[in-house]
């Protein structure tokens, strides 16, 4: 098995029995930057072997997130760490604590190999070959995280979530995605009906969004749909040698909450963890001097929202960030922070 680091989308079980799920691709050299998803509980609704567990992280909200901190912080604070490099306290997985690293490709090869499957592995199965059919991405390039990487599924109710590695790849299933949407006979369909309204009334709580943003959301959010009525989300991964810093190459510094309008000046990675839209003839609300350089979101919710030359409106942390490689100096925009309690946005400007 070939050594890599921890990729986002990566799961990390405890000594605990304490189920992580890996954010983004930084990581201290002693650690791994995650959040708690799951917790063994003898009445919990997922089920590994003969082990129950409850799902802690309910929603991909910061209210959410910050109920596991409060969790953590109570009893396992060995779990939170202030990070000199972002200035924050963040949960992590000390690497003495780790005892299994879940990687989702490892399980889509197994997939692929494995003579019997459940129905919801067959899908998983099915999706990737229509994927490879329609991009020519390797299946190799593929993976499958959440309950189904972990063995934790249930074919009645899970969703299937795959990961799909490098740039060009990612690219590559987003095309291949887009002609299966608009193909007729294709078993791959957006939301509809019932289900996209649901879709509109999920992103609209604990979130400054309206219906209508939810709409224009929606619209942009090529990655996810269904498989024969069964809902699939698809996470673009960079790989190693596509990453252009490492963690603590860079200092973020906090400052005030700003609110701006501003025009996208590259989107090549707001399709990543984090979602990065580099901007230009940036117009802050509030009376503010800073040189806003991007807007970056670790919420899923408001990654691939606008394309180079399009204007997009954004709430955040304002941060200055100093370049430790570089010797520069400039100001981003961080959307999904936790003293944000929920309150941060992206909205695309139409």
């Amino acid at each position: 098995m070939k050594h890599r680091s921890f990729r986002d989308r990566d799961f990390l079980s405890t000594k605990e029995g304490f189920i992580f799920c890996v954010v983004g691709p930084y990581h201290p050299i002693d650690r791994i930057v995650s959040y708690l998803k799951y917790l063994p509980n003898p009445k919990g609704k997922w089920r590994k072997g003969q082990e129950k567990f409850k799902r802690v992280m309910l929603t991909y909200t910061i209210p959410s997130l910050t109920t596991t901190f409060d969790l953590l912080k109570n009893a396992y604070p060995q779990y939170l760490f202030f990070s000199k490099a972002y200035n924050i306290t963040m949960t992590a997985v000390p690497q003495g604590y780790l005892v299994k690293h879940f990687r989702p490709e490892d399980k889509m090869v197994e997939l692929i190999e494995k003579s019997r499957l459940d129905p919801l592995q067959k899908k998983v199965v099915h999706l990737v070959s229509i994927l490879f059919e329609l991009s020519n991405v390797p299946a190799e390039n593929f993976g499958v995280t959440g309950s189904i990487l972990l063995d934790m599924h249930n074919p009645t109710f899970s969703d299937i979530d795959i990961t799909i590695y490098g740039v060009e790849s990612s690219y590559a299933v987003k095309n291949a995605l887009t002609i299966a949407y608009s193909t007729k006979e294709s078993p791959i369909t957006r939301f509809e009906g019932e289900k996209l309204k649901k879709w509109y009334m999920n992103r609209t709580q604990n979130r400054p969004i309206s219906l209508a943003d939810a709409k224009r959301i929606y619209e942009r959010k090529w990655n996810i749909g269904l498989l024969d009525k069964t809902p699939f989300s698809v996470h673009p991964v960079k790989l190693e040698e596509e990453l252009t810093e490492r963690y603590g190459d860079k200092t973020f510094h906090p400052c005030e909450t700003v609110t701006l309008q501003a025009v996208v000046a590259d989107s090549i990675d707001t399709i990543f963890l984090p979602a990065v839209y580099r901007v230009r003839d940036v117009k802050i609300e509030n009376d503010i001097d800073a040189n806003i350089k991007e807007v970056v979101s670790y919420e899923g919710l408001f990654d691939s929202l606008a394309g180079k030359g399009e204007i997009i409106k954004a709430k955040g942390k304002l941060e200055h960030v100093v370049d430790n490689q570089e010797g520069t100096e400039y100001d981003r925009v961080l959307i999904g922070s936790i003293r944000g309690k929920g309150t941060e946005y992206i909205k695309p400007i139409v």
